[in-house]
């Protein structure tokens, strides 16, 4: 038996945890998908004591979408992009509802989707997977939310619709490899007094839209008002918020308070807790003076516009503030099957990603790339950046870890 940081056999009290956790009275018309505990290992680490780093290239080994004269290489903004199992880059543009593939040194391959009402078309494109045998799903934001499903060569192969429909976009999740969707969306009550907790309703749908079941109810932000905006809703300062992420035949689920990360596999087996220490993480009052001068700083900038009655209930000494800052600011599944995890930015501080094998070990941390990361693989980051004009550019840089 290993000993922290490692691996120890869970007792059976980790049932109990589950069922508290994923609150197992999801509604009679709503089954609730039992998970599977045994075998699951809890791995703990201390990132803190470790100086394990992985590095990426100062340049990016592919740049899409700096060349403004060709309309193939133009992007309004990017809602999704990944990397095909050939190398090629695929990217969708959001204003013209194509889904765009380029070869390994940005070269544009072909186009498929776009906007309007027909056969894989869309009316507002939102999200990408890439999944076994590099099918594309592509999430349509549209009233219901639903999937176009391409073949990388380019044929649009199907449309899914939820059954029962999502009235909105799927806030977090992703699609397997096997075609199963996790889809998730907020069950709240609003009351003004901050004292109601949202929960984010975490589903599965298989391959044709249809409810399996619900895979957890995790506890979300909590909101309520300032008196300065009675009809602004805000969150505490330094609310955390629930996270859920799928790629490959992971899940992963965090509910952003806590250090850990519960992953399960495609057939919803819970594979592995993992769960890290981080010291320090109370919010001080120096805390919250910093966030709020980083806030007015900001605002005061003159591409900002005119300070209005939200700004005051934004930065009003009667919005709450949390005890803790959150541990997870977001998280991703790697094609490779690594979890990562971006831990929250404090004021004035850029806080790092923490990446974890698919056993749950600590493998490195991360400076934050420049950009927006849309997907980790074995040796590489993808991720969305602007360019000076304020156009949208996927950029693919190498990524050495410690034992490069």
């Amino acid at each position: 038996m290993l000993t922290t940081p490692g691996c120890r056999p869970v007792p059976v009290v980790l049932t109990v945890l589950l069922l508290a956790s994923c609150h197992r009275d999801a509604g009679p018309d709503t089954p609730t998908l039992p998970i599977d505990s045994v075998g699951v290992r809890i791995v703990e680490s201390d990132p803190s004591s470790s100086d394990a780093t992985c590095t990426i290239g100062e340049e990016p080994r592919v740049v899409i979408g700096d060349d403004e004269t060709d309309e193939r290489q133009w992007f309004s903004s990017i809602p999704g992009a990944g990397r095909l199992s050939d190398g090629s880059i695929v990217a969708v543009d959001r204003a013209t509802g194509e889904v765009r593939i380029y070869d390994e040194t940005g070269g544009h391959l072909r186009s498929m989707g776009g906007m309007g009402e027909g056969p894989g078309e869309f009316d507002d494109p939102n999200e990408l997977w890439v999944t076994a045998g590099d099918t594309l799903w592509v999430g349509d934001a549209t009233l219901p939310w639903r999937y176009n499903v391409f073949a990388s060569e380019g044929d649009f192969v199907r449309q899914v619709n939820l059954n029962p429909f999502f009235r909105n976009s799927s806030l977090h999740g992703g699609v397997l490899d096997n075609g199963y969707s996790v889809n998730s969306k907020s069950k709240y009550v609003l009351r003004e007094g901050f004292d109601t907790t949202d929960t984010l309703l975490v589903q599965i749908h298989d391959r044709d839209g249809n409810l399996v079941g619900t895979l957890a109810r995790m506890p979300d932000k909590i909101r309520g008002v300032v008196k300065e905006v009675p009809d602004l809703w805000l969150s505490p300062l330094f609310q955390s918020f629930a996270r859920v992420d799928a790629v490959g035949s992971t899940i992963a689920l965090a509910d952003g308070r806590d250090t850990e990360v519960r992953v399960l596999d495609e057939e919803f087996n819970l594979r592995t807790i993992i769960r890290w220490f981080e010291p320090d993480r109370e919010v001080t009052g120096a805390d919250v003076r910093a966030w709020r001068e980083v806030y007015i700083e900001s605002r005061n900038r003159p591409a900002s516009g005119p300070w209005s009655r939200f700004d005051d209930a934004r930065v009003s000494t009667n919005r709450p503030v949390s005890e803790i800052f959150p541990a997870i600011s977001s998280m991703r599944v790697g094609r490779d099957g690594r979890i990562w995890v971006r831990q929250y930015d404090r004021p004035r501080e850029d806080r790092r990603w923490l990446s974890f094998s698919a056993g749950g070990e600590f493998v490195c941390h991360l400076a934050q790339p420049p950009g927006a990361v849309w997907e980790f693989g074995s040796d590489y980051v993808l991720l969305t950046a602007q360019t000076e004009l304020g156009t949208q550019t996927v950029r693919l840089y190498r990524m050495h870890l410690p034992t490069d």
